[in-house]
């Protein structure tokens, strides 16, 4: 097995215990080696970057099996009627807030590679009376869904996860429609940090050693056609190491090709 395959079934592997976890209520809601608590209280990884108001909205289930960095929907500026997806769905937490947000004359398309959270999401949403929502079994590498879907690309802490990360920025600019925006927590390191040093903080699985630099993530985003690239730190996940809002935009005169 090459080191990305293994890469991805170490990724496939923990999610899937995550949600076995959930189903079978012991899970701790947090992202493996990442897990913990922020200087300030606040939790690192996990449903904690939710709001009170955001959780009680939703099934147990979806809150518990949250693994993220971040709340994307919080920073997506999702309109009524619009198509939104989630790279990595997980339990479809993102998902449940996107639909609430985008409405029943919108769509939200979650994607996720593993079976258990497909169906824990699938129950997550039959909980909450989600009529707009479908989960769709694919990579974010090779998004199953046509050119010009999507208004808008949301993901929480799972581009980092990625062995091949110039594919899912291409993919996601592929499947936006032009104008369409781009709005996803991830983590990121800050750019005098080695791989060593990545590996040194996490293991990739938990969400550290597999991030990019923020230099390698505004160029990337760039070299597959974004525009209105920001990056914005949130909080500390490890040392010299942070959670952050990653915005871009798909130009209006460029159409997939």
């Amino acid at each position: 097995m090459s080191q990305a395959n293994d890469l991805r079934e170490q990724v496939r592997a923990r999610y899937a215990s995550a949600a076995l976890a959930v189903i079978g209520n012991t899970s701790t809601g947090c992202c493996g080696d990442g897990c913990g608590c922020e200087p300030g209280g606040g939790q690192v990884f996990g449903s904690g970057r939710y709001g009170s108001d955001e959780r009680r909205e939703l099934p147990t289930d979806a809150v518990t099996a949250s693994l993220g960095c971040g709340n994307p929907v919080a920073v997506a500026d999702l309109r009524e009627g619009e198509t939104v997806l989630d790279l990595g769905s997980g339990g479809g937490i993102d998902v449940l807030l996107s639909a609430r947000r985008v409405g029943l004359t919108g769509t939200v398309y979650g994607l996720d590679m593993t079976d258990e959270m497909l169906r824990l999401a699938e129950a997550n949403a039959a909980k909450a009376g989600a009529t707009n929502v479908e989960f769709l079994k694919g990579t974010i590498e090779a998004i199953p869904l046509p050119d010009e879907t999507a208004d808008v690309v949301i993901s929480n802490c799972v581009i980092n996860l990625s062995t091949d990360k110039p594919s899912v920025f291409a993919e996601t600019f592929r499947v936006l429609k032009p104008g369409g925006r781009l709005g996803v927590s991830d983590v990121v390191a800050q750019d005098h940090l080695s791989a060593a040093d990545r590996a040194e903080r996490g293991d990739h699985a938990g969400c550290i050693a597999g991030a990019l630099f923020m230099a390698e993530y505004r160029d990337g985003l760039a070299a597959a056609g974004f525009t209105g690239i920001e990056i914005t730190l949130t909080h500390q996940v490890a040392d010299d190491m942070h959670a952050a809002i990653i915005r871009a935009v798909k130009p209006r005169d460029t159409h997939s090709t």
